[in-house]
């Protein structure tokens, strides 16, 4: 008869040993995940991914995906997880199950400082404002600025694009990656926050997550106890601290 241990084992093996964890992610969110010009993937969802499959003792493979298309690949079995900043939505939750959070910060609209409109509802009404497709912030512009010009992107780096080049007069997105990804860049220097942090946890979540299938539930608690793991020993304020100057992780 097997002992606790054997039993954890078999319950474990498949996703602590054996073959390689397919990882999905985009390559176009930096600072949490960008390509270099030599092809490589970089950022805090790619070192977070790295860190995982090595204390499950598995080989990581990157698969690359187009944002709106995450979802679809993962319940194709394109890949196993998907490690790309994605909120845990209850809508999400109908269709994918996801870990514990791996960090949660809050989004904000950015606009021309002295912009001349302010942002609520009425200060967007009739404005161009920008958002990622299939994202929670397009779920909160929808909700919150009815009267805006909804314009929609496949990228963000498409929407900072457009924003600097004044086809848009707001975006939208995480504050986090605003600031590291644009308004810190010499791109950015025109351009400030608009207003407070988004309140909408139906539309923005309750933080990141790991995404998995609903049928891959020991992958999915042996991924959050990993990132409790990687939280406990160190490791994760070590990370964070290479691409942020705050704590991400969130209350």
């Amino acid at each position: 008869m097997l002992g606790l241990a054997g039993l954890l084992a078999l319950a474990t093996g498949t996703t602590t040993a054996g073959g390689p964890l397919r990882v999905g992610v985009e390559g176009a969110y930096p600072p949490f995940s960008w390509k270099e010009a030599d092809g490589t993937l970089k950022g805090f969802d790619i070192d977070m991914a790295m860190e995982v499959c090595k204390r499950l003792n598995r080989e990581c493979v990157l698969v690359e995906q187009e944002w709106d298309g995450m979802i679809p690949a993962l319940l194709a079995k394109k890949f196993d997880t998907i490690i790309a900043s994605m909120s845990i939505t209850e809508e999400r939750k109908k269709k994918i199950d996801f870990t514990i959070k791996y960090y949660n910060t809050p989004a904000k609209l950015v606009a021309k400082k002295n912009a001349g409109f302010d942002g609520t509802a009425s200060g967007l009404k009739g404005k161009r404002l920008g958002v990622q497709r299939a994202t929670t912030h397009q779920c909160s512009a929808e909700k919150l600025y009815p009267g805006a010009e909804l314009v929609l992107y496949g990228t963000q780096e498409e929407v900072w694009q457009d924003l600097s080049a004044g086809r848009l007069d707001a975006q939208l997105s995480d504050s986090l990656q605003a600031y590291e990804g644009f308004l810190a860049l010499d791109a950015g220097k025109d351009f400030d926050f608009l207003g407070d942090a988004i309140d909408d946890i139906e539309c923005q979540g309750v933080g990141a997550g790991f995404a998995v299938r609903k049928e891959d539930s020991t992958l999915r608690d042996a991924l959050s106890q990993t990132i409790l793991d990687i939280r406990a020993d160190g490791s994760y304020k070590a990370m964070n601290d290479q691409y942020f100057a705050v704590d991400i992780y969130g209350n």
